[in-house]
């Protein structure tokens, strides 16, 4: 019997874009920019749908303002965290792409600090204590 050729998978059609990741406290966002996105949407929604509040829309696409690039659309997938982690993370996603996609532009980024990832976190609580500092109230009698 002649054996039967399997076929090969499906190729996706080869759309160039760059991708990148950015974090904030414990908001993790995956952007994509590229010339094929007619729109920009965030978790499948629109951009100004998913950031509804105007200060948070700023600090996203604050990396295109300062750059004067208006024509760029991208998609981010973004979990965990609050909105204005979220938000920031979503900015250095979109800065870190920036990069791959013009590294020319690395050093305009780097210094206006979009580059540079907020290690900052929520401190954990210790036992013993309330909080992560706040110790029990000291009755003297």
């Amino acid at each position: 019997m002649a054996e039967a050729k399997s076929k090969p998978a499906a190729v996706k059609s080869k759309e160039k874009f760059f991708e990148g990741v950015g974090r904030r406290k414990t908001a993790v966002a995956r952007v994509r920019i590229g010339a094929h996105f007619a729109e920009t949407q965030v978790n499948g929604k629109k951009f100004a749908e998913y950031f509804t509040i105007p200060r948070l829309r700023e600090i996203v696409i604050a990396p295109l303002t300062q750059l004067k690039l208006t024509k760029e659309h991208f998609t981010a997938k973004v979990s965990g965290g609050g909105p204005k982690g979220q938000a920031e993370a979503v900015r250095h996603g979109l800065s870190r792409a920036l990069i791959l996609q013009d590294p020319d532009l690395k050093k305009r980024l780097r210094g206006l600090g979009f580059l540079t990832r907020d290690s900052r976190m929520v401190e954990r609580k210790k036992y013993g204590l309330k909080k992560a500092r706040r110790a029990p109230q000291w009755a003297k009698r």
